[in-house]
């Protein structure tokens, strides 16, 4: 299997070489050039998640060999995540949540973002190569601290994120600018996510950042990288497998999963699984106020220029989303020319419309739910109220999204992709649930482990007391130049 991009179709790589580059240097996300790498998930009853993530990456990335990708699994999952199932269901009255938030930093993008750094530096010692790379991250919350997590002190690279200063949760924010590691920075934009997922990919490909590129390659730590996204197809299959195993369906019985999403990484991946010969039934997008990807689907049309809303489940809060460049690909007949058609009118005009034979394909897959701020409140009520069930605000835009979508008749067996913990965004879910909420999100958890007696994540816990590194704050407008400072500092180092 070789990679290429969503925008030219041409000159294919290996998907170690993928992983390194990131991002096309024509501004496509690279695909995988063949989507019938049949994964047989009935052999993977009874198998460790380990194992799975070792079929599931040995089919999509055959260029590392079983031996790499084997050593690539076991360093990220083997001590990582509190528990030895390093994904757990929950099973609830209408289907199981999946806990994705079980990793250091207690959100779901630690299952791709403990592997990507191994994935990244063999793929460096499989082309021998010795220049840095310079991972450039735009997060809306969770993403950021998770790659600096993973990469802190990782040899032969260095990782800026650049978060919206007034778009991430209090907890969110403590998290990064307290990391660790010689090789991290952390970089406030006066903007939104979208700003900062602006300023990333334009990096990649301007020119004042390439003049300052000598001995440095960027890349990134976002979902637009291939590295990041494939190992997010292994939690649909872990998952399948253990509703089999448990006997809460049939072997081959469909699954719908439901997946709140802003940049479309998460959802995608079960696509990908799908294509790959998994049963699943409906993806469902669940979307918070900022609910463009639900407008797209149920009326062919993307727009972008629309009220920008904060929200407390903030890493949703994307009215740009990424991935989902990767869906019009294919759904086009993989017509590189016709996606980077799309995608220009959308950054020069602000929105697309896609032809009805490409919206037929896509919602033969999917279907598309949101909630506002009160629904989403209610859905923390009401499950806690009812079974004592603790979620945060984005697993609660998706369990609305559930609650909708079965009220128009389909009953088959659905998963709730669960991706954060709630303590980290405590003061909101302490509200939810009927308790007091201060200023201090410390005593929010504190408060909020009293009420529900569920433990606090290790890395949460500790938190509080850790000692704040970066406060740099820049404009949106300044970004690339910010970064073609930085770039000139790393060749020079």
């Amino acid at each position: 299997m070789e990679y290429y991009s969503t925008r030219s179709a041409r000159n294919p790589l290996p998907g170690h070489q993928a992983v390194i580059r990131g991002l096309s240097p024509d501004g496509g996300l690279y695909v995988p050039d063949n989507l019938n790498c049949s994964i047989p998930w009935n052999t993977l009853v009874g198998k460790s998640y380990q194992e799975i993530a070792e079929a599931v990456l040995n089919a999509f990335f055959p260029d590392y060999g079983n031996e790499t990708i084997h050593q690539c699994v076991s360093a990220a999952y083997d001590h990582s995540f509190d528990t030895q199932e390093v994904v757990p269901l929950k099973e609830f009255r209408g289907g199981s949540f999946m806990e994705l938030w079980h990793g250091p930093t207690s959100a779901f993008k630690d299952l791709a973002l403990t592997i990507l750094p191994h994935l990244l530096t063999a793929a460096y010692r499989m082309d021998s190569r010795s220049d840095t790379v310079a991972i450039l991250t735009a997060t809306s919350g969770d993403t950021g601290k998770a790659a600096l997590s993973g990469f802190a002190d990782v040899p032969h690279t260095d990782i800026t994120v650049f978060y919206p200063r007034d778009g991430v949760s209090a907890v969110q924010k403590k998290q990064m600018v307290t990391s660790r590691g010689e090789n991290v920075s952390v970089v406030a934009v006066e903007g939104n996510f979208d700003d900062c997922q602006r300023m990333v990919k334009e990096a990649c490909s301007s020119d004042t950042v390439k003049q300052a590129c000598h001995n440095v390659t960027i890349s990134s730590a976002n979902s637009i990288n291939i590295g990041r996204l494939v190992p997010q197809v292994v939690y649909y299959f872990s998952t399948y497998v253990r509703l089999v195993e448990t006997g809460k369906i049939q072997s081959g019985d469909p699954v719908t999963f439901v997946v709140p999403t802003g940049n479309f990484g998460d959802i995608f991946a079960g696509w990908l699984a799908k294509q790959a010969g998994l049963p699943v039934g409906r993806l469902v997008i669940a979307s918070n106020d900022n609910n463009v990807l639900t407008d797209f689907i149920r009326t062919g049309t993307y727009n972008r220029e629309r009220p920008f809303h904060e929200t407390i489940s903030p890493s949703m809060d994307i009215l740009v989303s990424s991935n989902l460049e990767r869906l019009l690909f294919f759904a086009s007949g993989c017509d590189a020319e016709k996606t980077a058609s799309l995608m220009n009118q959308l950054n020069s005009t602000g929105h697309y419309t896609a032809d009805e034979a490409m919206m037929e394909l896509i919602r033969r897959d999917f279907d598309a739910f949101w909630c506002d701020e009160s629904m989403c409140r209610n859905e923390i009520h009401d499950l806690f109220e009812d079974e004592s069930i603790l979620i945060d605000p984005h697993t609660a835009v998706a369990l609305s999204a559930l609650h909708q979508y079965r009220a128009g008749g389909h009953r088959e067996y659905a998963v709730v992709l669960s991706t954060a913990s709630p303590y980290k965004f405590a003061q909101d879910v302490l509200s939810a649930v009927g308790g007091h909420s201060d200023d201090d999100p410390f005593a929010a958890i504190r408060a909020l482990a009293e009420i529900s007696g569920m433990p606090v994540p290790t890395g949460l816990a500790e938190l509080e007391s850790l000692p704040e590194r970066f406060d740099t704050v820049i404009p949106a407008s300044e970004g690339i130049a910010w970064i073609a400072a930085k770039m000139e500092g790393l060749s020079h180092d």
